[in-house]
């Protein structure tokens, strides 16, 4: 007997896929290991454009959606508010050449908000924030410290918590696709699967950073959330 998902309350299907590549992603590391001041970038992380490496993974990205069964094709489409998120589902979509549902934008999908440190490399910091370093060592791990004026992991998923309560709610039964940032590709998995920051740790040390286009799925067919697939980057 098939399932009746719209009984069980969940969606049939949600993936989570991380933007491509950003401007950031590239200047902050480099920026960092030089111990420079300032990374080359201007404005607000919410505008930080994709590189064109960036926009060929979304373009893959489209490429696997477009090979997608007909009964895999997305129904509902949430993205991150953040520039780097939207463009890589706009690019997806008009690259899969399918007739894919627009996108809704929900501010509980953007990436980890930091505060007086957003933008900031770490020599900039420490110059302009001395006591953070010691703040951040004093925490026992890095996902319960809050940088000032932003947000620690556990004010993340508590944002995700009422972000897919809500999603149940309004979308039990469908296909869902969600495109935003490494930290709630993440933090999805604390939240879905119950875990704790031992847990997390782990999950983090057998898989690695959340990769830029990668593809994570639950699987609803259970009744609950299942997760079937992690941070894969097979479509690159």
């Amino acid at each position: 007997m098939a399932t009746d998902f719209r009984r069980t309350g969940v969606v049939a299907e949600l993936i989570v896929i991380r933007h491509g590549q950003s401007v950031a992603n590239v200047a902050f590391p480099l920026a960092d290991e030089k111990g420079l001041l300032e990374s080359g970038l201007t404005g607000r992380d919410t505008d930080v454009e994709l590189t064109d490496l960036g926009v060929e993974q979304a373009r893959a990205v489209g490429r696997w959606l477009a090979a997608l069964p007909a009964e895999r094709v997305p129904e509902v489409v949430i993205v991150s508010p953040y520039l780097r998120a939207r463009e890589t589902w706009r690019i997806a979509a008009d690259s899969s050449g399918l007739g894919l549902p627009a996108p809704a934008a929900d501010e509980r999908l953007v990436d980890r908000l930091l505060g007086d440190l957003e933008m900031l490399t770490r020599a900039a910091i420490t110059a302009r924030f001395p006591d953070e370093p010691a703040r951040w060592r004093a925490h026992a791990n890095e996902y319960t410290y809050r940088p000032p004026g932003g947000e620690n992991f556990e004010d993340i998923a508590a944002r995700l918590s009422l972000f897919l309560d809500d999603l149940n709610a309004r979308h039990a039964g469908t296909r869902v696709v969600v495109v935003a940032h490494d930290s709630v590709v993440l933090m999805m998995r604390y939240v879905i699967e119950g875990l704790d920051w031992v847990g997390l740790a782990a999950v983090v040390a057998e898989a690695g950073r959340v990769l830029n286009a990668s593809i994570t799925r639950f699987d609803g067919s259970s009744g609950r959330l299942v997760l079937d697939g992690y941070n894969s980057v097979e479509h690159l």
